[in-house]
């Protein structure tokens, strides 16, 4: 198995090429020369974002990204619906009818490999490949070791995937409201008009408009009713 501190090294890769090459020395260890690595999230609007790192052949890389073979290919098939591990060969493609896309990838040097899949909460997802021209060991329990280290791998590498891969975008910079141009919106969004905030408030209508105006302004809003919609999504009123 993998010793201490080479998860150590792996948790504290700084680029995609110290990824990479994390990922390939790993592979190589077990006997593998292909490796894949994918990072996804899923957003509840627009795309899911999606990053890898790979040493796939330069011949190879246009038809192994093709969605279309993705949704064909039955080891992705298999690990976007599962967090089982899989090793595969040419009968899992045979098994599926996808043995001209085994012999188009064979032919780069994709006969056999193991993969294996990560599903974590918030919609991220994280998968692992490695691929060779040989078969796999005829001992099951030789097999079984390969496919435990790829996982232990996995696990340790997905932190450092998706801070290099899929770092999150930076916080926007969040309005500084004073409490009472707080207030006054909150009252606007109850729909109180200047004079009446004045009246709840115990200040003039003009210190009223004033303060909204100031919120509105600092919120970057065109009116009082778009401040109070942006205030609502920063979560500044409720």
């Amino acid at each position: 198995m993998l010793l201490l501190d080479e998860f150590e090294s792996l948790v504290q890769v700084k680029s995609r090429d110290d990824l990479l090459a994390a990922t390939v020395e790993f592979a190589q260890r077990l006997g593998f020369e292909k490796v894949g690595m994918f990072a996804v999230a899923d957003h509840a609007q627009g795309e899911p974002e999606f990053a890898c790192v790979n040493n796939t052949p330069a011949g190879y890389w246009r038809e192994s990204t093709d969605p279309d073979n993705g949704r064909r290919d039955p080891v992705m098939q298999h690990c976007k619906r599962s967090g089982v591990p899989i090793a595969w060969n040419h009968a899992t493609y045979s098994a599926a009818s996808e043995a001209a896309m085994w012999e188009r990838q064979a032919s780069f040097g994709y006969c056999t490999g193991i993969a294996y899949a990560l599903h974590l909460p918030g919609g991220m997802h994280f998968f692992v490949g490695v691929d060779r021209d040989q078969s796999l060991p005829a001992c099951r329990a030789e097999v079984r070791r390969l496919v435990a280290e790829l996982q232990l791998f996995t696990v340790h590498a997905q932190e450092s995937a998706f801070r290099v891969l899929l770092p999150p975008s930076p916080e926007p910079d969040m309005p500084d409201l004073t409490a009472r141009e707080l207030e006054c919106l909150r009252w606007t969004m109850e729909g109180k008009t200047a004079w009446e905030l004045g009246r709840i408030l115990g200040i003039s209508e003009q210190t009223a408009v004033r303060h909204v105006n100031n919120g509105t302004h600092k919120l970057d809003a065109v009116n009082k009713h778009h401040a109070v919609v942006k205030a609502l999504r920063l979560g500044l009123i409720r």
